[in-house]
């Protein structure tokens, strides 16, 4: 099986800790990632999300980032919106997406905790859900 990464740059080191965890996640079962499009920030990752779902060999893909607790409702507000995009485009293309974006919401120290799990359990559901769907 062939995945695509999206991946939100603007925490960029807490962003490549969660790439390696999904990335060991979809080597480790036997599959393998065939693009990993960096974007600056949650708004930009739908447009990657549909160039990675529009192409034919790719089966599945996952969605990685970190919308932080902020002073205001813009993380909320981009979060929903994000989320409802890419929900979105797996059911036009017909694939899909594990989502794992932390938050919004999280704290810097909540999404350390949380940032290899949230990524490993986000691309082994692409996987699980692709394989089912080929059955």
């Amino acid at each position: 099986m062939k995945l695509g990464i999206v991946i939100g740059e603007f925490h960029k080191k807490l962003a490549q800790s969660m790439l390696k965890a999904a990335k060991d996640e979809i080597v480790h079962g036997g599959h393998e990632v065939e693009e990993v499009i960096w974007v600056p920030g949650s708004y930009e990752a739908p447009l990657a999300m549909q160039h990675i779902l529009a192409r034919d060999d790719i089966d599945a893909a996952v969605l990685l980032g970190y919308i932080e607790l902020g002073e205001t409702l813009h993380g909320e507000v981009m979060g929903h919106v994000v989320h409802h995009a890419i929900t979105d485009l797996s059911l036009k293309y017909q694939k899909p997406v594990g989502i794992g974006v932390i938050g919004p919401g999280a704290t810097r120290e909540q999404a350390e905790k949380r940032k290899e799990a949230y990524a490993a359990k986000a691309a082994k559901a692409a996987i699980t859900l692709a394989k089912r769907l080929k059955k």
